[in-house]
């Protein structure tokens, strides 16, 4: 709804084989009238060897990239409970801390994606966020596709903006399928501030274990109705 605007700040943990990654992020929405909204994301990468590696052959810390995106509502409809948007991510991709300016910006990927969601009875929701994800190396120009499906099945518990939930990240890249369940929560802390928290699961991923997500959303404005 237009005037709505979050403010949001990740930490995250994921296990991998060789190493250890600690994400971070900062980010910012806006929407400047009904149906559109528009985001701001800085992603961070931090990765720490697991014992017997050697740090020279895990990946460099960076700034992963520069995010921004925006989203429109194409379609609501309260008797049906259904509504579906389009929208499209833009995201400047940075070299690491080891090569950090050489260059700044290594490539970009580009992620038009189109979103279903929709309530049944007065508690349960569940959401289809579906696209491609095209990424350019800009030094060799070569393009890389792969395909997301992302399906989350949540329940709202009634009187609160309180969820808990699971969502099924799923992505197809050249024939390899890789998914990864994500059970989480949403808890409210006051009117303005809730705190997401998200565990990954890896169903068929071949280097990455478990991973876990903090979300602290701050919403300027908003006031309890």
């Amino acid at each position: 709804r237009k005037g709505e605007k979050e403010w949001n700040v990740g930490l995250g943990l994921t296990d991998n084989l060789k190493f250890d990654a600690y994400e971070a992020l900062i980010e910012y929405e806006r929407a400047p009238i009904d149906r559109l909204g528009f985001e701001v994301e800085h992603p961070f990468t931090f990765y720490s060897p697991q014992n017997g590696i050697e740090r020279d052959s895990v990946p460099s810390n960076s700034l992963n990239s520069i995010k921004i995106a925006t989203q429109w509502s194409l379609f609501v409809s309260e008797p049906m409970a259904t509504s579906m948007a389009i929208g499209y991510i833009n995201e400047f991709e940075l070299s690491d801390f080891r090569n950090f300016g050489s260059p700044f910006i290594k490539g970009n990927i580009y992620n038009p994606f189109f979103v279903v969601a929709k309530r049944w009875g007065n508690n349960f929701h569940s959401l289809l966020y579906t696209g491609p994800m095209i990424e350019q190396n800009f030094s060799s120009n070569k393009f890389h596709w792969t395909y997301d499906i992302n399906t989350s099945f949540h329940y709202m518990i009634s009187g609160t903006r309180n969820f808990i939930g699971v969502e099924f990240n799923k992505t197809l890249d050249h024939g390899d399928f890789d998914m990864t369940m994500r059970p989480q929560m949403r808890l409210g802390i006051a009117d303005n501030l809730l705190i997401g928290i998200v565990a990954g699961i890896p169903v068929s991923r071949e280097n990455e274990r478990l991973s876990s997500f903090v979300r602290l959303i701050w919403e300027p404005g908003h006031t309890k109705k």
